[in-house]
């Protein structure tokens, strides 16, 4: 099975590489790091390594290192003599863990799945336990990992309508990997029957809810004044503001043109619009001065610009790691993903601000989430544009309404907190069966 497997990934390799590269290069910042992902280590790195006991944590992109990063200050103060050492998959998820970690923690690109990488990678690193945020399942890591008696934690796991089909499909190969992790913290009761249903022991399976509304709900230092930000290219201060956040291609176009049928009503209204890639901003941005808009590019923004009143009606956010932070002068909130694309992007982050929410038909991949705050009165989904148009005009003449879906999406958000304590309690088990020191709750 490993032999064909391997076969199969090489020719799989191969094909796709080119395209894989050209997508880095589109992004930019590849190169830093870069041989991490074939587990080719700055010698720095191993020095840091020796003598001490390691957790590894993987996250794969932006939304997995916000979690990651929670996940981490929750543990560090439980496991004090022990290094951490974090991956990801994406340039734009390594962007985010150098922005967001202290340099006692060391970031690396996950290893492609090749077993001699795999093999380098977990003899360098040489960790006590691993924890995988969300379910990034590669066969020979986690055969390796097995061979080497390193237990492996399922953190924050679900499995998608999309995925939980494949895994059954190919139950020959994942079956056993399952069957191997040590601990699988899930979401709820549905994705615990999944996982099980896919070979996960039962015995090691809990529930412990979504890290995703704790993680929204632990604060930060702000890094960024979007106020005083919007000050600067004219925005007034009791201006609306329709924050569009992680749009997928055919959102922000579509968006624009409802906006600008709007301001015919709500002349103050500004449009923001935070793109899941920002790497699409190029273009995106030249399709948008061919219709007319007038917007600037986030990048754009220095400390001296200046713009008057009505020079720019929309912002496009070309960087990384900002959207939060554009939830906070919000009037109303587009969750991307969810209307010309399929998924859905977390809402969770705009509801614990407080922020009226309104989304697409298609929240797949955050399904119990989105109904929770639907049934609760707590978001707005709609079926099509001509409904986005029709919620999001509605929301921008009625602010008792808009305070009344705050005010439940923050309920839904406290009503589902402990996530995170409930994950550190199903790992640091595991750690003290590997002799690590666990020091008492403060």
């Amino acid at each position: 099975m490993r032999t064909l497997y391997n076969i199969l990934f090489l020719i799989f390799f191969t094909l796709s590489a080119p395209y894989y590269f050209w997508r880095m290069w589109r992004r930019g910042n590849w190169q830093r790091g870069f041989g991490g992902r074939f587990a080719i280590y700055d010698p720095a790195l191993k020095q840091t390594l020796t003598n001490t006991h390691i957790v590894w944590l993987h996250a794969v992109s932006v939304g997995e290192v916000n979690l990651c990063t929670q996940l981490i200050r929750a543990l560090e103060p439980r496991i004090p003599n022990v290094k951490m050492v974090v991956s990801c998959t994406t340039s734009t998820g390594m962007a985010e863990l150098r922005g967001r970690l202290p340099s006692h923690v060391s970031k690396i690109y996950y290893p492609l799945d090749r077993r001699k990488f795999v093999r380098r990678a977990l003899a360098t690193i040489n960790p006590q336990a691993i924890i995988l945020v969300e379910a990034e399942i590669w066969p020979n890591f986690l055969w390796r990992a097995r061979d080497l008696n390193i237990p492996v934690v399922l953190a924050n796991a679900r499995l998608s309508d999309r995925s939980f089909p494949r895994y059954k499909k190919f139950s020959w190969l994942f079956r056993p990997l399952f069957a191997s992790l040590a601990g699988v913290g899930c979401q709820n009761e549905a994705d615990a029957q999944r996982l099980r249903e896919v070979g996960c022991r039962p015995e090691r399976v809990t529930v412990v809810g979504n890290l995703k509304f704790d993680a929204a709900k632990i604060s930060e230092r702000r890094a960024l004044d979007v106020r005083g930000l919007l000050r600067q290219i004219g925005v007034a201060a009791d201006a609306l503001i329709l924050v569009a956040g992680s749009t997928h291609d055919g959102e922000e176009l579509l968006l624009a043109e409802i906006a600008a049928r709007l301001r015919v009503k709500f002349p103050s209204l500004f449009l923001v619009l935070v793109p899941r890639h920002f790497e699409r901003c190029k273009d995106l941005g030249q399709k948008l001065r061919a219709r007319g808009e007038k917007f600037i590019y986030r990048n754009e923004i220095f400390p001296r610009t200046q713009l008057v009143a009505g020079e720019v009606n929309c912002l496009l956010v070309n960087t990384t790691g900002e959207l939060k932070f554009f939830y906070e002068p919000a009037t109303v909130v587009f969750i991307g993903k969810s209307l010309t694309a399929i998924g859905g992007q977390n809402p969770v982050e705009p509801g614990a601000q407080g922020k009226a929410i309104v989304c697409g038909p298609n929240m797949q991949n955050f399904a119990d989430i989105t109904r929770s705050f639907v049934n609760k009165d707590a978001a707005v989904q709609v079926k099509n544009a001509e409904e986005l148009e029709r919620a999001l005009g509605d929301l921008l003449a009625d602010a008792p309404r808009r305070a009344a879906l705050g005010r439940q999406a923050q309920e839904v958000v406290a009503e589902n907190l402990g996530a995170i304590e409930r994950t550190v309690g199903m790992i640091l088990p595991q750690l003290a069966a590997r002799g690590i020191h666990i020091s008492p709750k403060k």
